[in-house]
């Protein structure tokens, strides 16, 4: 199991195992963290689950794909560390990575 922990806006920490090969968004629909709407339910065809990188994790979790970076034209207060949470992989080498949710998503 990979560590992965989600703040909410209001400065509530999630603290999940997360499965390898799952997504940030499915994480955080499984465990009801408020903020991650994931209306298209992972498909890249929204911005409801929108986070943003930690900034220590941030080149490691690497750049929004070109379809992504699409997407994320519709967000709500993009950063630069902005991505869509489902299409972040979990993988050994994101341990402990730490995403924050926005306000509210677009």
């Amino acid at each position: 199991m990979t560590k992965l922990t989600i703040v909410a806006f209001d400065g509530t920490r999630y603290d999940l195992d997360a499965t390898n090969g799952s997504t940030v968004m499915e994480n955080a629909v499984r465990n009801s963290v408020p903020g991650i709407e994931a209306e298209c339910g992972g498909a890249c065809a929204c911005a409801t689950c929108h986070v943003y990188v930690d900034d220590a994790w941030s080149e490691r979790v690497g750049p929004p794909s070109p379809m992504e970076e699409d997407m994320l034209d519709f967000a709500y207060e993009m950063k630069p560390t902005s991505r869509l949470s489902c299409q972040i992989k979990v993988t050994d080498q994101l341990d402990g990575l730490v995403v924050n949710v926005p306000e509210r998503q677009a």
